[in-house]
């Protein structure tokens, strides 16, 4: 053997690994620079998978405690007062004009009107709920109620926009799209952010748009949840799923060419990822949204009608990963009762009841519930006046939302109106700072999740926002 030789022996003859000759060798200077390679190298890769999947999952800000949303939305406005926040004064004081009674609006209003249904202690937290949810009042030590939310303006579409996208003007990011762009998503075979509405809500596609985020993070509108419908307008009859894999394939490959010639143009970048998308949701959304695989006792659960499939459909899509599933409960503005609270709300809630019971059972039933965030409310409240003779008008002063699962204490109410249910009185909660405790929960730091445009950093709680640390775990 040579003297040469002695230099090609294994370094692992010598008990060694290459790390550690690194790390003894030369004070230990070679490791660190080892280390920053590494490093550069895994920030290379990771940015790489970010340009080439925008929808690859990404690192949090801190440990989360949710890995997705469900937003119960009950588009038009749920009474508070009829729901989730009792209120005896209204009983004593029914129909005795607001002024008399100590009550200030800013609009004329009819007189004090009590609340035409019964309320219930529920569970061993004993929250009272409203007669007209008996099966979510049998979850409630699992639901966290805020009863002091208010927002801006009481009108339907500021109302909706600032609820869905944070802003009461049209048009910006939708807290689905901010999620998505912040986190990614997990499954890669499906939209990371699903919309179920059967119609056209009064603002319409704007509250789930992705705005100035590159539009691969807009959320994807299902008005049909007939599975065959789902995907018909992305299923290619004519060729198989491998001639189509090679054909977007060589479409890719052209797009990148035409990509180099237009730089930063988000428009094509969204182009290119939605063939991609819709090529890999022919394999996995017809499952996904066809309900009727699962078990018949479980369908019976949630009941009838595209509120209930939805629900279903919303734990069978956050169980294989999507990010954040939005319910509206219906088209238009469904909650907005002003001429019948009592056969408007009754009815409503007979049909949405089971659903979101079942859902908030079968969630936890296989784990999910602690990793998944629920939100239910509207947009906006109602008056605790009459409108007419058995409505409500619209309401910002104080309402009511609550939240489930996904690192929320279940079980307490949190927030007070004042003794009529007009105005939020203790704990105030703004609908930024609902975002902000949302985003928290997700493990996103809401004032660092920020997009540049138009000159300025951007952000789903504007320049507001406080995280309600009291509701959580």
């Amino acid at each position: 053997m040579s003297s040469n030789s002695a230099f090609r022996v294994p370094h692992s003859a010598l008990g060694l690994s290459r790390r550690e000759l690194l790390a003894r060798s030369g004070t230990g200077l070679g490791v660190l620079g080892l280390a920053g390679l590494l490093a550069d190298e895994s920030k290379a890769a990771a940015a790489a998978s970010v340009a080439s999947n925008p929808l690859a999952p990404k690192v949090a800000h801190h440990p989360a405690k949710a890995k997705h949303v469900i937003h119960l939305f009950m588009n038009g406005g749920p009474s508070q007062v009829d729901t989730f926040d009792p209120k005896p004064e209204l009983t004593k004081r029914h129909g005795q004009q607001p002024g008399a009674a100590g009550l200030k609006t800013e609009r004329k209003t009819g007189g004090l009107f009590a609340s035409p249904f019964a309320f219930q202690k529920c569970g061993q937290s004993g929250i009272e709920v409203s007669e007209i949810f008996p099966e979510v009042g049998k979850c409630i030590d699992d639901i966290c109620v805020i009863r002091s939310m208010h927002t801006n303006i009481p009108n339907h579409e500021p109302g909706l926009l600032l609820m869905t996208c944070g802003n009461t003007q049209a048009i910006r990011p939708s807290m689905g799209s901010w999620l998505t762009y912040g986190l990614g998503t997990e499954n890669q075979n499906l939209p990371g952010f699903v919309v179920m509405c059967p119609g056209k809500p009064v603002v319409g596609p704007a509250l789930w748009s992705n705005s100035f985020l590159p539009g691969v993070f807009q959320g994807c509108h299902i008005q049909n949840l007939d599975p065959k419908k789902v995907i018909d307008h992305i299923r290619n009859s004519n060729v198989g799923t491998g001639t189509q894999r090679e054909q977007l394939d060589l479409l890719n490959a052209l797009n990148g060419v035409h990509k180099e010639t237009r730089p930063g143009d988000d428009q094509l970048d969204a182009r290119i990822q939605s063939l991609e998308i819709a090529y890999r949701m022919q394999t996995e959304a017809q499952d996904a949204f066809d309900v009727t695989r699962e078990p018949l006792k479980v369908r019976e659960a949630y009941g009838k009608g595209y509120f209930a499939d939805a629900c279903l459909t919303a734990r069978r899509l956050v169980e294989r990963g999507v990010r954040m599933v939005q319910v509206f409960y219906g088209g238009g503005q469904p909650w907005d009762d002003h001429g019948d609270i009592e056969k408007g709300h009754r009815a409503k809630a007979k049909d949405s009841d089971r659903a979101i019971a079942s859902l908030l059972r079968d969630l936890k039933s296989k784990g999910l519930l602690d990793e998944t965030l629920v939100l239910w409310g509207g947009e906006f409240g109602r008056t605790p006046t009459s409108e007419g003779q058995n409505g409500r008008d619209h309401n910002n002063h104080g309402f009511s939302v609550w939240l489930a699962g996904g690192g929320v204490k279940g079980g307490m109410t949190y927030g007070a109106t004042d003794e009529f249910g007009f105005a939020a009185a203790e704990n105030k909660v703004h609908i930024h700072d609902l975002h902000a405790t949302m985003l928290h929960l997700m493990g996103i730091d809401h004032e660092k999740l920020t997009y540049r445009y138009s000159g300025r950093d951007f952000r789903l709680t504007d320049v507001h926002g406080h995280v309600v640390k009291d509701i959580l775990k």
